[in-house]
């Protein structure tokens, strides 16, 4: 094998294994958006969007509220039933948010837009200077300044 068919083997390895830590990274860090969007949703207890101090201070203990039958003890069912519950309202965000054509289901081609390689990189190029730097990756995979906040993925 010839030396530039190495260094084009080489990038290419190299490209698909920053693209599939990226597609990580982007999981990763909307599995942390949703939680935090779960949190809020039960501090919020008025449902005004807003999280006041008396609402903060009196928010409900995540053990009571699996605790279901308020024995003080939590059973596999009760455990299981408080994630089915978790994992139902993940599920009703991630179609809220990729179903582009509101048919209420997600078509490879709908999640596929989302990791494009094309967003991914503008994602990573911080400063938008069509080069991504070690820095401007690792600030990304650290979910840094750079990666989220300029798209609106906070």
């Amino acid at each position: 094998m010839k030396m530039s068919q190495k260094v084009s083997v080489a990038l290419i390895a190299t490209l698909l294994a920053t693209g599939a830590a990226t597609s990580v990274m982007a999981q990763a860090k909307a599995d942390r958006a949703e939680r935090r969007a779960e949190v809020f949703e039960t501090l919020d207890a008025n449902n005004d969007g807003f999280v006041s101090a008396e609402e903060f201070e009196n928010r409900p203990d995540r053990f009571a509220l699996a605790d279901a039958d308020g024995n003080g003890l939590l059973t596999a069912e009760e455990l299981m039933a408080a994630g089915q519950e978790r994992a139902e309202r993940r599920v009703a965000r991630m179609i809220g948010r990729l179903d582009a054509n509101g048919d209420g289901a997600l078509s490879q081609e709908e999640i596929a837009d989302r990791r494009s390689p094309e967003r991914m990189f503008t994602r990573l190029d911080a400063n938008e200077d069509g080069m991504v730097s070690k820095e401007e990756f690792a600030e990304a995979r650290m979910g840094h300044h750079g990666f989220g906040k300029r798209h609106g993925n906070r």
